[in-house]
């Protein structure tokens, strides 16, 4: 048990470091832990990426126009299963007054040593009124 908690944070700690440069307009942080052959859906794109050289392409677009004033990190869950572990968390970002919403499920697998993500799914939460 203790090492599917260590195991949680180390997953914990790789996304929130990642999120804390996309924030700054920094994709890097999130490429430097995805593994070559890693998986991408984003609510923005009509289709799945598929490598780590699509995402790169994909964020490079995105460099420097990202910014997050605040974010709230909710509720984060890691499920481990051997070498491969499930991170999903809530997210609330915002930027000026303006806030966004997110449901966020990333699949890690425990690689020489690292731990890369190898699926990424980004979705936009909508609150029913």
């Amino acid at each position: 048990m203790n090492d599917e908690k260590d195991v949680a944070r180390t997953i914990i700690a790789l996304e929130r470091a990642a999120l804390d440069r996309w924030g700054k307009g920094n994709p890097s942080g999130y490429l430097e832990i995805s593994a070559p052959d890693v998986v991408y859906f984003d609510p923005f794109l009509e289709r799945r990426l598929d490598g780590l050289e699509a995402l790169t392409r994909y964020y490079e677009t995105l460099r420097g126009k990202i910014r997050i004033d605040r974010d709230e990190f909710i509720n984060p869950k890691v499920q481990v299963c051997g070498d491969a572990a499930v991170l999903t968390f809530n997210l609330v970002s915002q930027v000026g007054e303006a806030q966004m919403r997110w449901n966020c499920t990333e699949v890690f697998q425990r690689r020489g040593g690292r731990w890369l993500i190898i699926q990424t799914h980004w979705s936009i939460t909508q609150h029913l009124k």
